[in-house]
């Protein structure tokens, strides 16, 4: 298995970025797939999750109304619209694939590469 993650970029505050995870292989409709993010000198924090087989979605506080996670069980790729952004979600985006509906990381454990999120202010 292995997870693909781009879309990251520079982007003005109030602005939008659509981030893509792409999966090699079959992903099973009880996998949970999550985006967690990294800024520097802090630690990785949860972003949004969804089930594969359903629409079920969980969202971190921070980003609730602004993101948006979805996905593509044709394309076998899942996404994380990012609209109003702001300096504080500058970070290395990572996408992540699990068993269980958790904010966890250590619950994943599949991971893509990362993608540099910038948001200038």
């Amino acid at each position: 298995v292995q997870l693909q993650a781009s879309g990251g970029g520079l982007v003005q505050a109030g602005g939008s970025l659509r981030l893509s995870c792409a999966a090699s292989g079959r992903i099973f409709s009880s996998a949970v797939m999550a985006w967690f993010r990294q800024a520097p000198g802090k630690e990785r924090e949860f972003v949004a999750l969804i089930r594969w087989g359903d629409p079920r979605t969980y969202y971190a506080d921070s980003v609730k109304g602004r993101f948006t996670i979805s996905r593509s069980t044709a394309k076998n790729t899942m996404y994380l619209q990012m609209n109003s952004l702001t300096p504080e979600d500058t970070a290395v985006y990572y996408c992540a694939r699990g068993t269980q509906w958790s904010q966890q990381s250590n619950e994943y454990n599949y991971w893509g590469q990362g993608t540099q999120v910038t948001v200038s202010s």
